[in-house]
């Protein structure tokens, strides 16, 4: 099992020049930590699997800094090394209300699970997924529950079930007028 202080230096030997000055550091729980900038996300990815050995992705998921704030969005993805026993955390600030980052589906397919929930819950876009749909919440929601702006009193949450049943009856009246009955 590897050290923290092993693994520090294995991930900053990975990520020599696309990291800033201050995006090196530990997390309240210990995890190595780093910070990248969105532009870099895919090309850090590729050298924490490739060059710090870490083999697969376990987290993909968001936070709302809240409405108004330049860097809205702060993403974050936890790797796992089975090789060395050890993890890494990468976070990336992102900007505006439409918020996009590259994808890392290229690299670990079994993230297209946790970019789309982070889609659905979060409305970040992740460029390049190629399914990138609702996961948790039905299509046709207009609203992203785990932002700030999300109603507090929440929303009509049957107007998507009658808008559904209007349709099928609607049908279904057809179906019977054309039969006869």
């Amino acid at each position: 099992m590897s050290n923290d202080s092993t693994t520090a230096s294995r991930v900053e030997a990975a990520l020599q020049g696309l990291l800033g000055a201050d995006a090196f550091g530990t997390g309240s729980d210990s995890m190595v930590t780093v910070r990248v900038k969105p532009e870099n996300l895919h090309a850090a990815c590729v050298a924490l699997r490739d060059q710090a050995g870490f083999e697969t992705n376990t987290l993909v998921t968001a936070r709302d800094h809240g409405v108004g704030k330049t860097a809205r969005f702060e993403l974050f993805y936890q790797f796992l090394s089975y090789a060395h026993g050890d993890r890494v955390r990468v976070s990336v600030m992102t900007t505006g209300e439409d918020p996009e980052v590259d994808t890392i589906t290229d690299l670990w397919p079994g993230t297209k699970f946790s970019e789309r929930e982070c889609w659905d819950m979060f409305g970040v876009r992740f460029r390049g997924h190629d399914n990138l749909r609702r996961l948790l919440m039905p299509e046709g929601f207009d609203h992203h529950p785990l932002r700030k702006d999300f109603p507090h009193i929440g929303i009509e949450p049957d107007r998507l079930y009658r808008q559904w049943d209007e349709k099928r009856r609607a049908e279904y009246a057809a179906d019977e007028k054309t039969r006869g009955n």
